[in-house]
């Protein structure tokens, strides 16, 4: 037999406020039992467990949608896992707060850090590749799993690859948030007739010769989370000693996850295309 309360009286069951029931009964999280003509709203005293899973998993800012599909599981096991994946996400959040901590903290502490530039020129290389318009916002789960793709389909095409890893970067994606992305895998074109008739590509990826050029280039050491501090640096040394020249910047994976555990491990080179400064050249 289901004994009623009234919402105040569940309120304090619950420790929701009136004003949490009346919302979540409005977008259909927690539905008392009954609604008088008048519009009182009176709940179950069964429905408390509910409300108790609601506002501990609210306290771990899960949201209301993924709180629904908590309490709409049809069993145990599906619960847990939608628990757990969120438990991941949140792990995944403090992560990379504790990671800009860290550089905010090494910025107020060392805000000055020298790097070593110089200039290369980048000659003509054969790579497979992904492009794509990619947002700021979804670049790192973008390159996971391009990169994932990418050396999938150089390992099933048999090419060995030709040097690190690298990714392109157009002016829009700095400069609006959302721009052209390539991911490359360089290939060693070993047989001289792949140069003239370069392999073909798997579908949604390319073959393609990145051009040549003239790059400002520097080495960030460490974790990806503070790259932008060794752009700052690269940027500047560029504005005040070089002409920039059109063209995507690039960035090389020297060493990244798949050769280091520790991200403090991790080398990346910076690539800025230039032309020379007062007519020079190299």
């Amino acid at each position: 037999m289901s004994t009623l309360v009234n919402i105040g009286e569940f309120a304090r069951l619950s420790h929701l406020s009136v004003k949490a029931l009346r919302h979540y009964h409005d977008v259909g999280l927690l539905v008392p039992v009954e609604i008088s003509q008048t519009g009182y709203r009176r709940y179950d005293v069964a429905q408390v467990g509910d409300a108790h899973l609601i506002r501990r998993l609210r306290a771990l800012d899960m949201s209301l949608s993924d709180i629904d599909m908590v309490l709409a599981a049809p069993d145990a096991a599906e619960r847990d896992a939608a628990l757990v994946r969120h438990l991941r996400r949140m792990e995944d959040d403090l992560a990379r707060t504790r990671d800009i901590v860290s550089s905010l903290r090494e910025l107020l502490e060392r805000p000055i850090r020298p790097y070593d530039v110089t200039i290369r020129r980048e000659e003509p290389s054969t790579a497979l590749v992904r492009r794509d318009t990619v947002s700021a916002t979804e670049i790192e789960t973008w390159s996971i799993a391009a990169f994932a793709e990418l050396e999938m389909a150089v390992a099933a095409m048999g090419h060995p690859v030709g040097g690190p890893t690298g990714s392109l970067f157009s002016a829009a994606f700095f400069e609006h948030g959302l721009g052209d992305v390539t991911a490359f895998v360089p290939l060693d074109l070993l047989d001289p007739l792949d140069t003239l008739c370069p392999p073909a590509a798997p579908d949604g990826l390319g073959v393609e010769v990145l051009p040549a050029g003239y790059y400002a280039v520097t080495t960030h050491a460490g974790p990806y989370h503070d790259l932008d501090r060794t752009y700052g640096a690269l940027g500047s040394y560029v504005a005040e000693h070089c002409a920039a020249s059109d063209g995507p910047i690039r960035e090389h994976y020297v060493v990244s996850h798949a050769d280091a555990d520790d991200c403090a491990d991790f080398r990346t080179e910076l690539l800025w295309p230039v032309g020379f400064a007062d007519g020079a050249s190299p």
